[in-house]
């Protein structure tokens, strides 16, 4: 493999030292960049985009272009995965991702196969390949997946949701069935992130974007404990190098020390818990990536040099930090604004380090 020029984000995760902190942004790779949408444009649609390797490399590189960025993430979606076990993907314009076969009843659930991720979602395998390559060692790449209970949660519910009634009614109602369907995505979880791993990835990411909806008790039971079960099951070495694993649950501040025992590396932090509080919750046993609020990138560039200062200010001195937004960059920022975010970054870090 092509030597690793800038291993910066892989250290950090691995608390190991580093002369400043490392920065990516969540969703770096979309519609706030106008060559994302001209590519997007160009493939037809969000899913050929992500169908196509070629151009899914494409988006992935762009935002390197533009900034300085510490590590690369394959251009997927979480939804692909579902997509491989049957249930018929599709956006409908100004909606959002629907599913033509939602997952209901007992019958559903048995009907739902672990995909082969080198057969079903070989297109994925192929962009990470493909991504890999064309990166040649400037940044390491970082692979995905939504966690076990989000998927679930677009699986059962067929769609968005606001009030999460048919998921949780499974829940309340037929908990039996619900770790039925939560064991089987864990396993296409699993085999999904392990595959991309063997394909080229770097480190690896679970999106739990679901699981703050939950009260705490059902948080442990049907999120966390499937997400540990993936992490027990992932490939956590590759190339030589540790591939390190980065555990995110928005809303889910208040279990970051029960999410810390799963063997996880790193956590994913959002912007409603600060990072001083996260890292006595953690008590440094595992690093921690956040946590500036997508929206400071509305506010003008002095704003977000300051936001950023007091961000690092809340981490403090020492390794084990990854700079990032609390959640994904929004469509519509001015890219200039995400250029000053990540120059204050590289700039005022080297001060903790």
């Amino acid at each position: 493999m092509t030597p690793l020029l800038n291993d910066t984000f892989l250290r950090a995760l691995l608390r190991q030292p580093v002369d400043y902190t490392p920065v990516w942004m969540m969703r770096q790779a979309g519609r706030y960049l106008p060559e994302y949408r001209a590519t997007r444009a160009k493939a037809g649609s969000f899913m050929e985009l992500c169908k196509n390797p070629e151009l899914a490399c494409e988006v992935t590189l762009q935002p390197l272009e533009r900034f300085p960025l510490d590590a690369a993430i394959l251009f997927s979606d979480i939804l692909t995965v579902p997509d491989a076990m049957g249930l018929g993907l599709y956006f409908a314009e100004g909606e959002g991702p629907h599913f033509e076969r939602p997952v209901r009843t007992a019958a559903d659930v048995a009907k739902i196969a672990v995909p082969d991720p080198e057969d079903e979602l070989k297109y994925v395998m192929d962009a990470v390949s493909t991504i890999r390559t064309a990166l040649a060692g400037r940044v390491p790449l970082i692979g995905f997946s939504g966690s076990p209970w989000t998927l679930a949660t677009y699986m059962v519910e067929g769609s968005g949701t606001k009030n999460f009634s048919h998921i949780k009614g499974m829940m309340f109602d037929r908990p039996d069935l619900l770790h039925t369907l939560l064991d089987k995505t864990a396993q296409s979880v699993t085999s999904y992130l392990n595959a991309q791993v063997a394909r080229g990835a770097q480190a690896v990411m679970i999106f739990d974007t679901w699981g703050g909806v939950l009260a705490p008790a059902n948080y442990r039971e049907f999120s966390l404990a499937y997400m540990q079960q993936v992490i027990e099951g992932l490939t956590r070495e590759a190339d030589g190098r540790k591939v390190p694993m980065i555990l995110f649950t928005k809303n889910g501040g208040q279990w970051l020390g029960d999410m810390a025992n799963t063997g996880c590396d790193a956590l994913g932090v959002d912007w409603t818990t600060d990072l001083a509080d996260a890292r006595r919750m953690v008590d440094d046993r595992v690093a921690l990536q956040g946590n500036l609020d997508p929206c400071s990138l509305y506010a003008s560039p002095e704003y977000i040099r300051d936001a950023v200062a007091k961000v690092l200010a809340s981490y403090g001195h020492g390794t084990g930090h990854v700079f990032n937004l609390g959640h994904g960059i929004t469509p519509d920022v001015n890219p200039d604004h995400a250029a000053a975010f990540v120059a204050a970054v590289h700039e005022l870090s080297r001060a903790y380090h």
